[in-house]
């Protein structure tokens, strides 16, 4: 999955618990974090962790892959949300999977 096909999934009202279960991940993790296939580009796949896994760092590997964190899912689906809301409705998400990368980017 890339970040655009995430975006799309949950501003169409896709449930977390849905994709949890589809994705394996355990929905009672402290934090699920979203990874991205090194180095960063719209057209990587993402890994979805969770926290206990990955220990919290900013690059864990899997499988002969090294993934690096973008952010966690409680800050992307406060994204999702607003983006849904207001202003930032008009953004297609293209454009909203491009800031998110950004942000991710300079944050890191």
């Amino acid at each position: 999955m890339k970040l655009v096909e995430l975006v799309n999934y949950f501003r169409e009202g896709g449930p977390f618990e849905d994709f949890c279960t589809s994705h394996s991940l355990d929905i009672d993790s402290e934090v699920i974090e979203i990874f991205m296939k090194k180095p960063f580009s719209l057209e990587n796949e993402l890994g979805f962790f969770e926290i206990e896994k990955t220990g919290g760092n900013i690059e864990f590997a899997v499988g002969g892959e090294m993934y690096i964190n973008l952010f966690d899912f409680y800050y992307f689906l406060d994204v999702i949300k607003e983006s849904n809301e207001g202003p930032n409705k008009v953004l297609s998400d293209s454009e909203l999977a491009n800031r998110l990368l950004l942000y991710a980017i300079r944050d890191a």
